[in-house]
């Protein structure tokens, strides 16, 4: 599956790379620009620690990281700038496939690098101790870098809705991709004995996934798959939470994008280059409406906590992860959703502030039908 692995020298990372890597021959590369983040002077304290001893300067660590300045230097912006040059040495290996084992923070930059995004985005794309996040890296035209897309973002061992890594939110959106409209369809549409019936079963299992998520409201597409599963996931809600009478379904019309998603089935990775820009207009207008209607939802004081799960096809939630991250239309090809996956954000700050993925495109609960991490055709980078 890869053929090279690259990782900090440290003992830990080192074990870990062991493990993944077994009995396979081919060499460990270490990597000093690996390391975990510098922070210089705060390096080793404590919570409490670095509150008494740098009072302003810790809180201007907690609350604008990338422009958090210590001993002469930019420790997040000096970590971005490392990321970037881990790639040109990780991307010059001619292979299909590459694992780098390395800790959170630098892990965090190296997906935000890879992305095209600034140190702004430290802390807003989560990295969770045994976390996965996949890559996928595929030729453009001669002398012009490669096209790059977030397959899947910190996969771990636990459900995506479990406490784990990232700060703790009492708001929360879980977005349900359900739909053939898949940017990258794998066949199983085309390969289950019953492939109209697919969609119910796939709705089944993210129902199960969410059972023990006490959530407050449910908004789907206006299309029928869609509207289907709300259905079904707010049945088994239901059941678990002995009926939940608080429960409120509703729908939007513009989280359907159906139509526009049935023109993008096995496009390929270059699904966005291939689309009219007229239909990619539409969708992202649709999504600039259909985003703060959605944090309308999370808004509401009175609920301690609030979870509002949207179901739609996945380029719509594309869009919607295009809105949280503040990217342009031009950007939602770094993004890949797989229909019954499921993506996770966090608003620890409230809805009126920047939202924090936590996982995009979990599907181990979808048991045989999960879509596979690594593609033959791609160049393929997992975290």
């Amino acid at each position: 599956m890869y053929g090279e692995v690259w990782m900090i020298p440290l003992n830990r990372s080192k074990r870990t790379a062991e493990v993944i890597w077994g009995s396979r021959k081919e060499k460990i590369i270490t990597d000093y620009d690996l390391r975990e983040i510098d922070l210089y002077s705060f390096q080793g304290l404590l919570k409490h620690e670095g509150k008494s001893k740098f009072g302003d300067a810790y809180s201007h660590w907690q609350t604008d990281a990338s422009n958090f300045y210590i001993d002469g230097h930019y420790p997040v912006r000096e970590l971005w700038s490392r990321a970037r040059s881990c790639w040109k040495k990780v991307l010059a290996y001619d292979g299909r496939s590459v694992l780098v084992v390395a800790h959170n923070a630098v892990n965090q930059a190296l997906i935000g690098t890879a992305l095209g995004l600034g140190p702004e985005y430290f802390r807003v794309l989560v990295q969770s101790n045994c976390g996965v996040s996949a890559l996928d890296f595929s030729p453009s035209s001669e002398g012009s870098p490669p096209y790059v897309c977030l397959n899947r973002l910190n996969q771990t061992p636990k459900s995506p809705l479990a406490e784990s890594g990232g700060r703790k939110a009492n708001k929360r959106m879980v977005l349900v991709s359900i739909g053939s409209g898949s940017c990258i369809n794998e066949g199983i549409y085309e390969s289950h004995p019953e492939g109209k019936n697919l969609d119910a079963e796939l709705s089944q299992k993210v129902a199960e996934l969410l059972s023990d998520v006490n959530m407050t409201s449910i908004i789907s597409s206006p299309g029928a798959v869609c509207t289907e599963a709300a259905a079904v996931i707010s049945n088994v809600q239901k059941a678990s939470y002995s009926g939940t009478s608080n429960l409120v379904m509703k729908q939007s019309q513009d989280l359907d994008s159906e139509n526009i998603a049935e023109q993008s089935i096995k496009l390929g990775q270059k699904w966005f280059a291939t689309l009219n820009s007229k239909i990619v207009t539409k969708l992202w207008d649709q999504s600039g409406q259909a985003w703060p209607y959605l944090l309308s939802e999370l808004s509401y004081e009175s609920q301690l906590e609030n979870v509002v799960v949207a179901v739609a096809p996945p380029l719509s939630h594309i869009a919607l992860l295009g809105r949280c991250l503040n990217l342009t239309k031009e950007q939602l090809s770094l993004f890949h959703l797989d229909s019954g996956s499921v993506t996770v954000i966090d608003f620890p700050d409230g809805p009126a502030k920047q939202g924090v993925v936590k996982c995009t495109n979990y599907t181990a609960h979808l048991g045989k039908w999960a879509a596979p991490i690594s593609k033959s055709s791609l160049h393929n980078v997992e975290l």
